[in-house]
């Protein structure tokens, strides 16, 4: 395979340079490494310790992969939150949300995923001519099969986001000629390649991790687990027969065995077939030697000496306590770690802080007068929050034993709380667990959050929320900023729930009726303590909500995966391209609150009326936004790189 020499340069700088900030180790978590500088690459194996973390600085990228608050995946181009408009100097808000290309993406991962695709290599490298006294035989294979599967999902990352991409197979050397540059592989090519690093490196790897500082290192389930989500995207539409643009093909490239085409565009079951079989097999993996298994502890929150939450139209009684642990253990299912008991997480990081975009504006008054601030700015949509169930396990629209559409907005009668509306009783504990709405209760500052404009949490300025909304998931109850308690989170990855949605997914396309869709997809609501599908009655006594055929059974599977992965590693963002529904979904107004309110009324004819309907925003999704566009600049370096489709118009 001919190397890439566009991606050269950007190895050879970033090498060192990586290398340097990650040759100490201080810390119990692997990826808290602040080293001492080093002179040259050469010290980067003069050690044990600088070894490991030589192979802990190849790790650097996943981060980076890891949507902290709103930067990441574009997330808030979908329809599950919106960002301020002032914010949209960072980057990829700007050129995606506003339709213009941008030189200063944020979201620019073409050049991050390939600087750590050459680092791993580097570290290959080098590790071939380290001694025994650096590492034994044992460790060498393990760390390779490490950076194996590295290399394989930063390729996989670039490819999600950009399409058919080079592959590049080996570190690359400075004096490499131009005519050995690699252009854009077969989209098909890319995802066998990638699946086949995936499984050699599976073969190695441990399927657990059982050291604590070792947490979040590569692990067979791991890797298979990345390889379903991978063939599950390839099956998808987008990839698989719906292609937009099917002529899209090489100029000056060709892959062996596809020639110059870039995409298929005819429909392949056997894609299925094969995404099938890879969910399954990382379904196993992950739920036996794996020791993976769903976050159920429904007694956590009294272990933490907390109270059960304040829910609107529950009453803490002893008839509604089950709802309300629901609500508490879906919020540890998504913020504590494993050591705190939660052995639903696949991969994770372990040094991911709590999101000051998701806090109110005015979190704590300091002793000089000033405030110690949240940013406030991730403000989930008004649309995302009525596609949530209501308790009875139905959209709202749906259920006739819900407030009809027309009176959602008023008052729910609640005593001495007229700032409740309807809309907000009557839901889902998951609703609850990702809701922060006007007026609800902040258990971490130890007040009520307000958020009208000219309120302390509110408006004019632009970090308030701009829809009346914040999204609380994942941040940490055990967050204190009175008591200078700042708990790091975990930085979910990849979660055992998605792994059984992604099974469910696969299974309905090969093997529609098979009762094992209904099986994986009913433990996902049970856990989260809602009705389950089928027919008659359910374990915990709610009547079955029936589904017939394959198609309603693949509209619940999508609707299940927006609730349980709601505000979750830009998966909303990945599945309606995947499933090539985002122009059909997004190009649409988004609603809230309305910002400028000063009134808790929900008068429509009253501009002073916070509980109205609102648009924020008009989101415009053009067929060019499934994939992000190269920059000119590196399609001038490499003649064999082509542009995305529409955006070189």
């Amino acid at each position: 395979m001919r190397k890439n020499m566009k991606l050269t340069r950007i190895f050879q700088n970033i090498s060192i340079a990586v290398i340097i900030t990650a040759l100490g180790l201080t810390s119990c978590d692997y990826l808290d490494v602040v080293p001492p500088e080093q002179p040259n690459i050469d010290d980067a194996m003069s050690s044990p310790t600088r070894a490991l973390g030589f192979l802990y600085s190849c790790y650097g990228g996943v981060s980076t992969d890891l949507p902290s608050a709103y930067l990441g995946e574009i997330n808030s181009t979908t329809d599950e939150y919106v960002l301020p408009y002032s914010w949209n100097t960072d980057g990829y808000w700007g050129a995606y949300a506003f339709n213009t290309a941008s030189s200063t993406n944020q979201d620019w991962l073409w050049g991050t995923t390939y600087q750590y695709i050459g680092q791993c290599y580097l570290f290959l490298q080098k590790l071939e001519n380290a001694g025994s006294d650096i590492a034994s035989d044992a460790e060498k294979e393990q760390w390779r099969a490490e950076c194996q599967f590295l290399v394989a999902y930063y390729h996989f990352a670039t490819l999600r986001r950009y399409g058919p991409i080079p592959i590049t197979d080996s570190y690359i050397p400075m004096d490499t000629p131009t005519s050995e540059y690699n252009g854009r592989f077969h989209f098909d090519y890319c995802v066998d390649w990638i699946a086949n690093q995936l499984d050699e490196a599976a073969k190695v790897l441990p399927a657990n991790r059982t050291v604590t500082n070792e947490w979040g290192r590569a692990t067979s389930t791991i890797a298979k687990a990345v390889k379903a989500r991978l063939l599950l995207y390839a099956a998808s539409p987008l990839w698989n027969g719906s292609f937009p643009y099917p002529n899209w093909q090489n100029e000056n490239f060709e892959t062996p065995g596809y020639g110059k085409a870039l995409v298929s565009n005819t429909y392949d079951k056997s894609k299925w077939e094969r995404a099938l079989a890879a969910c399954q097999e990382a379904l196993t993996l992950a739920t036996t030697s794996g020791d993976r298994e769903l976050y159920d502890d429904d007694e956590y929150y009294s272990r933490q000496s907390l109270n059960l939450p304040f829910v609107p139209g529950v009453a803490d009684v002893e008839d509604n306590k089950e709802f309300l642990k629901n609500v508490m253990k879906m919020r540890y299912a998504v913020s504590t770690r494993e050591s705190e008991g939660n052995k639903e997480i696949i991969w994770g990081l372990s040094n991911q802080f709590d999101f000051y975009s998701r806090y109110p504006l005015r979190i704590l008054k300091k002793s000089d007068g000033t405030w110690h601030a949240g940013y406030s700015g991730v403000s989930p949509t008004l649309y995302t929050f009525e596609h949530f169930y209501t308790a009875n396990g139905k959209l709202p629209e749906k259920d006739l034993d819900f407030t009809p559409s027309s009176e959602w907005f008023e008052s729910a009668g609640i005593s001495s709380r007229e700032d409740i509306i309807k809309l907000n009783v009557g839901r889902e504990p998951r609703f609850y667990l990702t809701v922060m709405w006007n007026r609800q209760w902040y258990h971490q500052a130890e007040r009520e959050v307000q958020m009208m404009s000219n309120e302390q949490d509110g408006g004019p300025t632009h970090d308030a929320p701009q829809n009346g909304y914040l999204n609380r998931k994942k941040v940490s109850l055990d967050q204190n900023q009175r008591n200078g308690i700042h708990p790091y989170r975990p930085g979910i990855l990849y979660r055992l729930g998605e792994a059984y949605l992604n099974y469910a997914e696969a299974l309905n396309e090969c093997d529609p009726g098979n009762p094992d869709i209904l099986k994986y997809l009913n433990l996902i609501r049970e856990r989260a303590g809602m009705p389950q599908y089928g027919t008659g009655k359910d374990s915990n006594g709610f009547d079955k909500i029936p589904l017939n055929g394959q198609d309603e059974v693949r509209e619940a599977i999508y609707h299940e995966r927006r609730v349980e992965l709601c505000c979750e590693n830009g998966l909303r963002y990945l599945d309606l391209r995947r499933w090539k529904k985002a122009e059909e979904v997004l190009n649409q107004p988004m609603y809230g609150m309305n910002f400028s309110g000063t009134k808790l009324s929900d008068d429509p004819n009253d501009d002073a009326a916070f509980f109205k309907r609102t648009q924020y925003i008009k989101r415009v999704y053009e067929r060019k936004f499934y994939w992000y566009p190269i920059y000119q600049d590196q399609i001038d370096k490499d003649p064999t790189l082509v542009q995305a489709p529409f955006w070189d118009k």
